[in-house]
């Protein structure tokens, strides 16, 4: 296979990936609040409504960085299998497996973080409803 043709090839892989993940986390972006009320509703949220926002919001940011973190996983899976070059001449640059496998595991990081976020504040609906 030629350079050009081993390029578009992928770039085909690469935006295939791209547009599934999107479609996969797609759902949560409506879910996420605009960041204004993120703040307001965390300096202010007293009632269960409130903190039953927050807790949802939260939820749908950690599954939009599981998404992402699914889409650079396999990134860094297809450039292992077929490396760019970038690999020797940009370390970490992103195109290169080793930047796409931090990548996902910094998004993993960011879901864990904020599905106890949204733990948090399902625990703070409860005790406001009582």
């Amino acid at each position: 296979m030629n350079t050009m043709s081993r390029g578009l090839n992928i770039s085909g892989r690469i935006a295939t990936v791209c547009l599934t993940a999107f479609l996969l986390a797609g759902s949560s972006y409506a879910q996420t609040l605009p960041s204004a009320e993120v703040k307001r509703l965390t300096s202010s949220a007293k009632t269960a409504a409130d903190h039953l926002k927050l807790a949802k919001h939260y939820e749908a940011v950690a599954v939009k960085h599981e998404a992402e973190a699914k889409e650079h996983q396999a990134l860094a899976e297809l450039y292992t299998k077929q490396p760019t070059g970038h690999e020797q001449k940009h370390p970490m640059s992103g195109q290169t497996a080793e930047h796409c496998k931090f990548y996902a595991e910094h998004c993993r990081k960011a879901a864990e973080a904020a599905r106890q976020i949204a733990v948090a504040h399902s625990e703070m609906a409860k005790q406001a409803s009582k």
